[in-house]
């Protein structure tokens, strides 16, 4: 009996030090990913109470595509960025369930070196990116930007011509396409 209780012990106590959110070392990081280092924000990111989930929820405060960020914090559940050189922090819980995504996947949907260039999208896409809002006609890319990634769950391959997106925990809206622009919007 002694044995199998502290099988089971042993067993919990590795369990927990595998879910544990530790904090990376530089040396276990990507070349292109630096504590302390300066990115611009890859699409518009939606929070509430300083936090975005990767499941982006499409509600909350906004922050727009191309804000300067800093990274202050990488774990392995979490980012932390200082938003445009200002006191605002912002803390990026990874919800790898839902984004198939390991932290350092979805730093880097989340945050490059260089900006987006807006440029390359329409008067109509650049309105909606604005306002973090969807519209037809828009392309697949710049729903991305305007919107972020929808969660894995339900929309798993980018190729789909229909992407389910979540406003919040219980609510989801609807993205379509035909030729790869939006055609449909279904909330």
């Amino acid at each position: 009996m002694r044995i199998i209780t502290r099988g089971l012990v042993l067993m919990l106590v590795t369990l927990s030090l595998i879910s544990c959110n530790k904090t990376l070392k530089p040396e276990e990081l990507p070349a292109n990913i630096a504590v302390g280092g300066a990115y611009y924000t890859q699409f518009v990111i939606r929070y509430e109470d300083g936090t975005h989930l990767t499941t982006n929820y499409r509600r909350g405060e906004m922050i727009p595509v191309n804000t300067p960020v800093r990274l202050l914090n990488i774990t392995s559940k979490t980012i932390e960025v200082q938003v445009n050189n200002s006191s605002q922090k912002l803390l990026i819980k990874n919800v790898e369930d839902h984004t198939g995504d390991d932290i350092y996947r979805a730093f880097d949907k989340l945050f490059a070196k260089k900006k987006i260039n807006l440029s390359k999208f329409t008067p109509l896409e650049r309105t909606q990116i604005d306002k973090g809002t969807v519209a037809g006609g828009m392309s697949k890319a710049a729903v991305i930007v305007a919107i972020g990634y929808p969660p894995i769950t339900q929309t798993p391959n980018l190729d789909s011509n229909k992407w389910v997106y979540w406003s919040g925990r219980f609510n989801r809206f609807n993205v379509f396409f035909t030729d790869g622009k939006v055609s449909k919007i279904e909330d």
